[in-house]
């Protein structure tokens, strides 16, 4: 068997994003999603735990609903779940 190296554990938290292109079909609601994300974020890294962390678009958006990129309402709904999701995350991990 080979030497394997084993990169060290991140100093903080690492925020990785992921936004299939079947779930946003144009690449700029994609690139507003993964900014939506990592500006949630980006006030709450000294509160995670270190180590990395990935974020993934489940589900498709209603594009009816939906119509633009930067509407407000797809802006509000993202920035309410990412909320729900901090929450949930900062609930569930130990303190430092």
């Amino acid at each position: 068997m080979a030497n394997t190296i084993v990169p060290a554990a991140p100093n903080g938290a690492w925020l990785g994003t992921v936004v299939p292109k079947r779930h946003a079909k144009r690449s700029v609601t994609r690139s507003l999603l993964k900014r939506h994300i990592h500006a949630a974020f980006a006030g709450q890294e000294a509160l995670l735990p270190a180590g990395l962390w990935v974020v993934r678009l489940r589900a498709p958006f209603d594009r009816k609903q939906f119509k633009s990129a930067a509407s407000e309402a797809l802006h509000l709904a993202a920035r309410e779940e990412l909320a729900l999701l901090m929450t949930r995350v900062l609930g569930a991990a130990p303190r430092r």
